[in-house]
């Protein structure tokens, strides 16, 4: 390996910065997948034509326009940012940049009418810092996204882009990399927790061939979205961790297995591939070294399987997508039946992190046996739904109440499902509990990739078991018995239960299936799958007992068991009711009460809602 670089790194990023700064006043729109649904287009078009206007101020009053990635606030969508005035608006539409730009960005008068109101406090954040949901936040992985503009590797290289790589081509060789990543304590962020520095020596082992650097940004998990938000939004740390780990292993060939349902992530990710090659960033001999990687991106056909490994590799071998046995290790024989290295988008995005700030700084953070952050997409029944990232000994209490904002519309706490569909159910006893791998297992759940959905009072928590149970059943693969079979089993006897047909045999036959199917299946997903429904047996199992044995649903969910009557007090004998019974399950006479022949109720709700005397009740 050579010494010294083909190219000075610190001169390219003190040009970087010259670039950013000459761009005076920068007005930061969030160009996201969820912003551009509400319209950020149009506010950004706006923004750059009265920016246009100005071009006589001074260099200091220049205003730049930048579209940048998700600012993680999703729910508040189209988002806005100016960092020299230290505000944020939310909700903007292409009609409010006018006033923006006039009032505040001109005249220096913030529009408070586009300013994020705390639902606590009913107070608005004037200054960015203000905002419970970024102030509460630790952002390391997710530090860029929202500030620079994805799709300029100029804006990539003023926050350090490729310093890091370049520091391991020059004062670094390989197993002083792979020690670093060791020391650090940095676990697989893709849901297992697998440690990566273990990962990385045990494929660096097999030197003297090909090996490859696969990318996992599959990311199939409902409500999940973190990985797709570095990729959208900074992808060249995700390149320059990639390249890291392959300088590590001996690799000189990757690929980023995404899905074809992030076609802005896959546009963004070829798009940084490109500059990065053509800046030799990426590509033969890097800087100038005798180190080489190139990059591929797979794209994915969406299905949940693929994010398991061998399925994955499956994938981009061209066969059809479904697990393979462990008999032998990807380590040996992965890709192609050569050493492979596989961690997910977030993993390597924390590389080159740990590498400019050293392993104690990541280490420092987290608990004894989950150090650094975690990137969790907050959904749900929380007052700020959005994309966060908190150190591993954060607890559930602070993520919900103070990043989230407590609960909506001043309802309870009731659960939270932590690890997607492979994770489970946490009740109120577990908010004061760290985000921690081995201590959310022990409790039945998992930090998984970072799916985190809050529920309230209202929601039933054996239709959630059931929710998941039938995502899990429909996107297994078939080709092992217990997790074909064992989840279609589950799934009947779950729908037979909401249905109101339950029987309390059912809840032994579940709880034996779910052991059958987690013990037997050939892959990790089937072996997670029962984990919602057993996590939700053991903290409510008295909803269970309520659907079976009484015939309710305590939260008023399931169809099935909602009874629909009439308080004669309350009934005017209006008969709307009649009337809008769509299976004529309501008969009476005018001006008299109504009465409903259970028999023929199919529980549709239409007498409820246009009743205006408040006369049908639901138990």
């Amino acid at each position: 390996m050579m010494n010294t670089l083909g190219i000075n790194i610190k001169k390219e990023q003190e040009k970087a910065i010259e670039y950013v700064k000459s761009q005076g006043l920068r007005v930061l729109v969030c160009a996201g997948t969820g912003c551009l649904a509400c319209g950020a287009r149009e506010v950004i078009e706006k923004f750059q034509q009265l920016g246009a206007t100005v071009d006589t101020m001074t260099e200091k009053d220049k205003v730049t326009t930048v579209p940048t990635g998700c600012h993680g606030f999703c729910e508040q969508g189209v988002l806005v940012s100016i960092p020299d005035l230290n505000t944020t608006y939310v909700k903007v539409k292409a009609e409010d940049v006018e006033e923006i730009f006039n009032s505040h960005i001109k005249g220096g008068k913030p529009v408070e009418r586009l300013l994020y109101e705390d639902p606590a406090t009913g107070k608005k954040a004037l200054h960015t810092n203000d905002i419970n949901f970024y102030a509460k936040q630790t952002r390391t992985a997710l530090a860029n996204c929202g500030k620079i503009n994805p799709e300029s590797l100029e804006e990539a290289l003023s926050v350090r882009a490729y310093e890091a790589l370049a520091k391991v081509l020059t004062e670094n060789g390989p197993d002083k990399v792979i020690d670093e990543i060791e020391k650090s304590g940095l676990r697989g962020r893709g849901g297992g927790g697998f440690p990566t520095g273990r990962k990385w020596r045990s494929v660096a082992r097999y030197k003297g061939g090909k090996s490859y650097v696969i990318c996992n940004g599959d990311e199939g998990d409902p409500g999940a979205f973190m990985d797709r938000s570095v990729m959208e939004d900074d992808p060249h740390k995700l390149l320059e961790g990639m390249a890291i780990a392959a300088f590590a292993i001996g690799s000189d060939e990757g690929y980023i297995y995404v899905r074809a349902e992030y076609p802005l992530a896959i546009e963004r990710l070829k798009h940084a591939i490109k500059a990065a090659t053509e800046r030799n960033f990426l590509g033969d001999n890097i800087m100038g070294t005798d180190f080489s990687f190139k990059i591929h991106i797979k794209e994915g056909a969406g299905a949940f399987v693929c994010g398991e490994s061998s399925a994955l590799i499956a994938s981009i071998e061209g066969e059809r997508g479904m697990p393979r046995p462990k008999n032998i290790h990807m380590a040996e024989k992965g890709l192609f039946k050569r050493p492979t290295l596989l961690n997910n988008v977030e993993t390597f995005a924390n590389v080159p992190l740990i590498i400019l700030n050293g392993s104690e700084w990541f280490s420092s953070m987290g608990t004894e046996t989950s150090k650094g952050t975690k990137t969790f997409a907050l959904t749900g029944e929380v007052n700020n739904n959005g994309l966060i990232e908190v150190p591993m000994n954060t607890t559930l209490r602070e993520i919900i109440f103070d990043i989230g904002g407590g609960i909506r519309n001043g309802k309870k706490f009731k659960a939270v499902q932590l690890g997607g569909p492979s994770g489970g159910c946490l009740t109120e006893k577990h908010l004061d509990m760290p985000m921690d791998y081995d201590m959310l297992k022990k409790e039945g759940a998992m930090v998984g990739s970072g799916g985190l959905v809050v529920m309230n009072e209202d929601t039933c928590i054996v239709e959630v078991a059931r929710f998941f149970m039938n995502f899990t059943q429909h996107e297994s693969c078939g080709k092992c018995t217990p997790c074909r079979e064992g989840t279609k089993n589950m799934l009947a006897i779950l729908n037979r239960i909401v249905e109101g047909k339950g029987k309390m045999e059912d809840l032994d036959t579940l709880e034996e299936l779910a052991e059958v199917v987690k013990e037997s299946s050939l892959c990790g997903l089937g072996k997670s799958a029962p984990n919602p429904v057993l996590s939700t047996l053991r903290y409510f199992r008295d909803e269970y007992i309520a659907h079976i044995r009484d015939k309710k649903c305590p939260a008023g969910v399931c169809t099935a068991l909602k009874t629909y009557t009439i308080n004669p007090e309350k009934c005017k004998g209006c008969s709307k009711c009649s009337r809008n019974c769509p299976v004529g399950a309501i008969d009476g006479v005018i001006k008299s009460p109504f009465k409903i022949d259970q028999s023929k109720c199919i529980k549709c709700g239409a007498c409820m809602n246009g009743c205006a005397f408040n006369a049908i009740e639901l138990s």
